[in-house]
């Protein structure tokens, strides 16, 4: 079979490793500007005589990034559902790397006036368009070459490359806050980091042009041109999706609703309440977010494994659940200004987030029909993106400056984790889904199957 045959040759090892070490890149890019955005940005492109002002306005273009996914996601989606994964994904991580190595190029405002935050928020759509493509690609190529039993733990090793990408790039801001003065920092240092994204893309560029296309694609693929040799039409990805998989589309919005807001506030949020709310220095709040990206990182794919025993929905809710409570107990340990207790209180977290994110990749994915699969996981989720993490870190500053509590914060956070737990729970199980089905020939498959679960909704 296709399946057999192609992952023999590529290994599914290498598929992995390919989307792991791609993902873990543009993560790095990605999430390397809202950590600038947090500790220079507000100095250096958008300066003002209010530090949290300051810092919004550098949030305001980290949001625009978000703004972009959505678009990246629809036009990657559209193509990688006719032409095939592998090749967007080449040009995602090269259009990432190269806007992200850019930015460690850029003159700053002082330099330039106000030429600087305009050139720097072009490169960020360039970053979002760029990420809205490479998330649904990555996850699929694993998940459409992996098999049904063991599909949840190789599709969360790309879901790990998030983590991974903010592990780097702290990792590296970290140790240049620990050998720099600040004033060093401030004015060259920064920049290193940006300008590392060249060798880094360079890498991985070598490692995923290696890889081989999906064969779940490659059979669906064949069939779609045979049906269009009978002269039947075909219509593009995005409206299939929207004909036919809207409540698909909104179950995976909601699916990842609290997972992104919990996140960034996590992580991003975090280090501007640490450090200008707090007056704690840099490196607590930057190792703290080390330490807790690094457990991440290795409990995500455990996380996939028990979703493959128990199912997508019961790990997720493991999280959603549990992340509405912490957000309650999490901003009263950070407020403790310990350096151990501020590190238990973002790892605890990250590791609630985990059981949200690690079985997400593979719960997506099997949501979708192979003709449109990477269009609808894309839109879905980059929807999500701008409705979620975009805002996350700028309504979380907004009602730290309006409120000077951070109860509000985990009100809202709160609330975020309580609309994924709502929307998995409604929200039918997928695990051990067959890609190469579609759901209309699953339901003709089995037609004495009890209504509750032959005729129940999609999604």
């Amino acid at each position: 079979m296709p399946d057999t045959a192609t992952t023999h040759r590529g290994g599914i090892g290498r598929i992995v490793g390919a989307s792991l070490i791609g993902t873990t890149i543009e993560w790095y890019d990605f999430f390397l500007y809202g950590s600038a955005a947090a500790l220079v940005f507000n100095t250096l492109f958008f300066p003002t005589t209010d530090p949290l002002v300051g810092t919004l306005i550098a949030f305001v273009t980290y949001a625009i990034g978000f703004v972009a996914r959505p678009l990246g996601g629809i036009v990657f989606g559209h193509f990688g559902d006719r032409v095939g994964r592998k090749k967007l994904l080449v040009i995602s991580l090269l259009m990432m790397g190269g806007a992200t190595f850019a930015m460690g190029l850029l003159p700053t405002y002082e330099t330039i006036g106000v030429g600087a935050p305009i050139l720097l928020t072009v490169l960020r759509l360039v970053q979002g368009f760029a990420l809205g493509g490479e998330w649904g690609g990555a996850v699929l190529i694993v998940s459409e070459h992996g098999g049904d039993e063991h599909r949840g733990f190789w599709a969360s090793w790309p879901q790990a490359g998030a983590p991974g990408g903010n592990l780097l790039a702290t990792g590296v801001l970290a140790l240049l806050a620990a050998v720099q003065s600040d004033a060093a920092f401030q004015s060259w240092g920064w920049r290193v980091p940006f300008l590392l994204s060249g060798l880094l893309v360079g890498i991985g560029l070598w490692i995923r042009v290696s890889v081989s296309e999906s064969p779940v694609f490659l059979e669906a693929q064949a069939k779609a041109e045979a049906e269009a040799a009978r002269g039947v039409k075909q219509k593009a990805p995005v409206v299939q999706v929207f004909r036919r998989h809207r409540r698909e589309v909104l179950s995976a919005i909601g699916t990842r609703f609290g997972e992104n807001i919990s996140y960034y506030i996590l992580t991003s949020f975090l280090l501007v309440y640490a450090t200008v709310h707090l007056g704690l220095a840099k490196s607590t709040a930057l190792n703290a977010v080390l330490i807790g990206s690094a457990v991440h990182f290795a409990t995500i794919p455990l996380w996939g494994v028990l979703s493959d025993r128990v199912g997508r929905r019961p790990v997720t809710l493991i999280g959603s659940v549990g992340m509405a409570a912490w957000a309650f107990v999490f901003f009263g340990l950070v407020d403790s200004g310990s350096p151990a207790v501020i590190t238990l209180a973002v790892t605890a977290g990250l590791l609630l987030h985990g059981a949200m994110y690690g079985p997400q990749a593979a719960f997506i994915s099997e949501m979708f029909d192979t003709r449109v699969r990477y269009s609808g996981a894309s839109m879905g989720s980059q929807i999500a993106s701008i409705i979620a993490g975009a805002l996350a870190p700028i309504i979380a500053i907004e009602l730290l400056k309006d409120h000077g509590s951070s109860l509000p914060v985990s009100v809202y956070l709160c609330a975020a984790a309580v609309v994924t737990t709502v929307t998995v729970a409604l929200t039918r199980e997928t695990r051990g889904r067959d890609l190469r089905r579609s759901r209309d020939e699953e339901e003709a498959a089995a037609p004495a199957a009890p209504a509750a679960v032959s005729g129940g909704g999609r999604g």
